[in-house]
């Protein structure tokens, strides 16, 4: 059960956001092909950071969190392992790096545009309505973390604090 939970958060947030919303802009565009050279190297290794990072993120939700991705299910406990601990929102920054891969790979405008929507929906959605939430769920603990880590650039060094 808890597999099949993960599996539909993946599927549902970033499966649709960094796979099937950029298949159908590249499928509107007349079928882009992918254009390799140093370009497109540049964004199959970003690519596969941003895959890196949203199994790792996935991973530690269900482990450590005991919950997923998904706002309608979320971990019981705050994560602080692993990419979090250099960033609060390493899941974000995995489809972000997704996303700038695949505008380099088809040289899309679209697929651009897209990135700047995703970024912009949230920059605002995190400080808004997920960031008071979490401080709600996990009250000192996040707020520790919270001034500690920042939200999008990653620490040099990992934070060492509670949990980490």
């Amino acid at each position: 059960m808890r597999l099949a939970r993960q599996i539909a958060a993946v599927l549902l947030l970033p499966g649709v956001v960094a796979g099937v919303v950029p298949a159908l802009i590249v499928g509107a565009s007349g079928g882009a092909r992918l254009r390799w050279g140093p370009l497109g190297g540049l964004g199959a290794v970003l690519m596969a950071t941003g895959l890196v990072l949203i199994a790792q993120t996935v991973a530690l939700f269900a482990t450590e969190g005991r919950g997923t991705l998904a706002p309608w299910d979320p971990t019981r406990r705050l994560v602080v392992r692993g990419p979090y601990r250099r960033v609060r929102n390493p899941m974000i920054s995995g489809v972000l790096a997704v996303l700038l891969g695949e505008t380099a790979l088809f040289r899309s405008g679209s697929l651009l545009l897209w990135f700047g929507f995703v970024l912009a929906v949230n920059a605002v959605y995190f400080p808004l309505v997920e960031e008071p939430a979490l401080r709600r769920r996990f009250g000192a603990e996040y707020e520790a973390y919270r001034s500690a880590v920042p939200r999008w650039l990653p620490r040099l060094r990992p934070w060492r604090g509670p949990g980490a």
